[in-house]
């Protein structure tokens, strides 16, 4: 038997005990007036009362002195020592519990507040209850787990015993709440749209793919959000958002994970200028309410997220870091150029999309500080709508700490332009290129009842919060990220 299966053993044997007691190792009922953060902030206050108050949380030290024990407990707002004695419990009960009590264990202690010798806030226990019997034994406190990997499949032992963890999954929630606020100040409307779709669409990925036995039909995780989205603005909303998960069936990196957390909205008689504007605004609010301040540091870089943020062409970009004019060179040349440097361009691929290869591979590494990248080559996004007079799109990019963070642009609303550019996404996806976008003829027939004009963004959360959090993987803050299995 392994020392494991030992210890396991050892916490079955216990549960057995409590039960032949006459107590329920994992009762119904919970009495709890103050939470362990309450206790704490009005200790004076209880103390002199001698109030008896009823805490409940998780054994996370244990330490025996003679006759006398000291136990940390924790809830979810903070941590206390527990005092038990004989005079406290009476004898029996004192032999029982230090007996059957572990580490991991959730309890209910009944007692009044007092100082030790060494002034420590404590509760003098007169009553203890099990609530929740711990089977295996927590990790060593003092090594955690150390196993990476481990700590993503056993997140909630990663919550438990290493440090920022759980602090960052709090920050993930407070940045989600601030753009909720700010969007809905804004006089945006937070609407649902369909997770499973009978068409993929809204953004250049592989689905995953799934059936529905009920209308024996193949239907789609949706990779984006955006078509459902601007069917709204056709049906009259003006100003709508999303927050959810999308889903997406291709590699996985520190940036990239299949299922994923996406900020979409929409804003009818907008344009991506105004756009940029209103996205720096919204990020500084962010940055202020969640970290009361305007700088925050990503690994080795300070970052200033004071506006204006500068606004550089995609072309230019790529001519300062390659020497490459992309508007003189044909796709030909381009994909050469693109092999030379050991970037590998999947098949079928147009000239936009070799263009954004060797910016993700050449360029956007040196975007340190919140940068808009602007005007793509046309071709680059086949929903956006193209500046007059040039080949280039009416959009942006915004890269913090050089993760793209932010895609959007000004909406293509003409029908007929927007069914043409589907018909070359569908040839592209005949010639190899599994990332085209597919044509959806009921999309394109809303378009005809007539959109408004448009902006649309959309922002991977994930990112963000990982820049805001200093975190060098999406998988410290997607709580339970994509793994493979064990062993494999």
């Amino acid at each position: 038997m392994s020392r494991k299966d030992e210890l396991r053993q050892n916490r079955l044997d216990k549960k057995k005990r409590i039960e032949a007691e006459g107590l329920h190792p994992y009762p119904v009922f919970t009495k709890r007036t103050h939470t362990i953060e309450k206790v704490l902030s009005d200790f004076s206050q209880l103390k002199k009362l001698e109030e008896e108050v009823f805490i409940v949380g998780r054994i996370r030290s244990f330490r025996q002195h003679g006759k006398i024990v000291f136990i940390d407990i924790e809830d979810g707002t903070e941590k206390v020592q527990i005092f038990i004695s004989e005079d406290g419990v009476g004898p029996t009960p004192y032999i029982f519990f230090t007996e059957n009590l572990d580490i991991g264990d959730f309890i209910q202690v009944k007692g009044v507040l007092f100082l030790t010798k060494r002034e420590e806030k404590s509760v003098n226990a007169s009553d203890i209850k099990v609530l929740s019997k711990n089977i295996l034994p927590l990790p060593e406190k003092w090594h955690g787990i150390q196993d990476t990997e481990e700590r993503y499949r056993k997140r909630y032992l990663d919550i438990l015993f290493t440090e920022g963890v759980k602090s960052n999954f709090e920050t993930r929630s407070k940045i989600i709440k601030s753009l909720r606020a700010f969007l809905d100040e804004k006089g945006f409307l937070e609407v649902e749209t369909p997770i499973l779709q009978p068409i993929y669409g809204g953004a250049g990925a592989r689905p995953f793919k799934t059936h529905l036995n009920a209308l024996s039909m193949d239907f789609y995780l949706r990779i984006a959000p955006e078509l459902y989205l601007k069917r709204l603005l056709v049906g009259g909303f003006e100003k709508v958002y999303e927050l959810g998960r999308c889903f997406r069936n291709e590699g996985m990196d520190r940036s990239h994970n299949p299922e994923f957390t996406s900020l979409e909205f929409y804003w009818a008689y907008s344009d991506y200028k105004q756009l940029m504007n209103f996205t720096e605004e919204m990020l500084v609010n962010l940055v202020k309410n969640v970290f009361n301040k305007e700088e925050i540091w990503y690994e080795d870089n300070k970052i200033d997220m004071k506006s204006p943020w500068p606004r550089l062409q995609f072309n230019d970009v790529i001519k300062k870091e390659t020497g490459i004019d992309i508007e003189e060179i044909n796709k030909e040349e381009l994909a050469k150029e693109a092999e030379n440097m050991g970037i590998k361009i999947e098949k079928g691929a147009d000239k936009a999309r070799i263009s954004d290869e060797i910016f993700k591979n050449k360029c956007r590494h040196t975007l340190i500080q919140p940068t808009f990248i602007i005007h793509h080559p046309e071709g680059f996004q086949p929903l956006a709508k193209g500046l007059p007079e040039t080949n280039k799109l009416a959009n942006f990019q915004l890269y913090i700490a050089g993760w793209e963070v932010v895609n959007a642009f000004s909406e293509l609303n003409n029908p007929i332009e927007q069914q043409k550019r589907f018909k070359e996404q569908e040839n592209m996806l005949k010639e190899g290129f599994e990332e085209a976008q597919r044509m959806d003829d009921d999309f394109i027939e809303a378009l005809e009842y007539g959109m408004p004009p448009a902006v649309g963004f959309g922002m991977g959360v994930d990112r963000l919060t990982a820049i805001l959090t200093n975190s060098h993987s999406l998988r410290e803050i997607i709580i339970f990220p994509a793994m493979r299995k064990k062993n494999e």
